[in-house]
């Protein structure tokens, strides 16, 4: 059976490899639209005036730095993914809309900013704020804490998977992009891409996936 997500999974792995990174400093476009149903569960978390304004879902633009060919390529990519968008749903079609945006900006440690850097707890928790206005723990270990625990063939686009890369549970943390794939800031020197977890080097070090609910978060 065809599976649009894989599609376009495959697709962008592919054009990701002939892509020049955004120069540092520049600001990737993150999408905001939660569903009612998060909003009215987060509500009371905090000053809404701090969250994003809802808007209808877009596909998000093509990475700068691509040749033209792989420009007109990834046009047609990411057309897939409003497809896409009614397959997964809204709210995971949202999330991987602003994941794919921060391709490509630099690893920092202790980063938390599309300017400056991510590391990759940062990265997932601007991710799910900029997207839905939720909140999560600012440490991969914390955000574990705080999240569902749910088994590896329940993962769905969204999720969050974790991995053991320090000698300890829970210390790298990534966005779970379907077909095997997630996104992720690795390490210094490297920056925002996808990734298998189905490499040696992760499936080795895999240490649970998680689900975001809004009524679990402080």
């Amino acid at each position: 059976m065809f599976r649009p997500f894989a599609f376009v999974i495959a697709a962008l792995l592919s054009l990701a490899a002939q892509a020049t990174p955004p120069a540092p400093g520049v600001p990737a476009a993150a999408v905001s639209s939660p569903l009612v149903a998060l909003q009215a569960a987060s509500a009371g978390s905090g000053d809404s005036s701090e969250r994003p304004a809802p808007h209808a879902w877009t596909a998000p633009a093509a990475p700068a730095g691509l040749p033209g060919a792989s420009m007109s390529a990834m046009d047609g990519v990411m057309g897939q993914l409003h497809a896409v968008g009614a397959e997964t749903g809204q709210v995971a079609s949202q999330l991987m809309t602003t994941a794919f945006g921060l391709i490509g900006v630099p690893y920092r440690m202790g980063g938390n900013s599309a300017e400056t850097g991510f590391d990759c707890s940062g990265f997932v928790r601007y991710v799910y704020a900029h997207t839905l206005g939720l909140v999560l723990p600012r440490r991969a270990h914390e955000q574990a804490k705080a999240t569902i625990p749910i088994a590896r063939e329940e993962l769905q686009p969204g999720d969050l998977v974790f991995f053991n890369t320090m000698r300890r549970a829970f210390s790298h943390v990534g966005v779970y992009l379907g077909d095997g794939k997630f996104v992720h800031a690795p390490r210094k020197g490297d920056s925002v891409k996808i990734s298998d977890m189905n490499e040696r080097y992760w499936a080795q070090r895999f240490n649970g996936a998680r689900r975001v609910e809004a009524t679990r978060l402080p």
